[in-house]
């Protein structure tokens, strides 16, 4: 499955997401897919006040990110290649970027396929 069908598909949840749910949504959504090199898979969710992202990449691994969907604001990123990611955004940190759908995408750039597992959660999913 090539990048743009991966971003339209991931679009066309969170839309289909947005249509069921009144107020904050909190789906836990998950995810994984195995990449090919340069290809990208991303899960959507959407959220009020708070996001928090889980990964992990097999063989060599994985760059990956949480943004907010439709923008270049990235709430928190890998520094290149890893096995695994956590990270998160949370108003009071000044790292939330408001009320939105959020993305936690996971790119190879590496040279070998890797298998990929994603995990968003926002608002009362998470801890305090």
């Amino acid at each position: 499955m090539n990048l743009k069908r991966v971003l339209a598909l991931a679009g066309a949840t969170a839309v289909t997401g947005a249509l069921f749910l009144t107020g904050t949504a909190s789906a836990d959504t998950p995810g994984s897919k195995n990449l090919l090199p340069g290809e990208q898979y991303c899960v959507a969710q959407q959220g009020a006040y708070q996001v928090r992202g889980d990964g992990t990449a097999t063989r060599d691994g994985a760059k990956f990110k949480i943004k907010k969907s439709g923008t270049s604001w990235v709430v928190i990123g890998s520094p290149g290649l890893v096995w695994n990611f956590q990270g998160e955004g949370r108003s009071p940190n000044s790292n939330f970027y408001g009320p939105g759908f959020y993305e936690l995408c996971a790119t190879n750039n590496g040279t070998r396929s890797t298998f990929v597992t994603l995990r968003i959660r926002t608002d009362t999913e998470l801890p305090n």
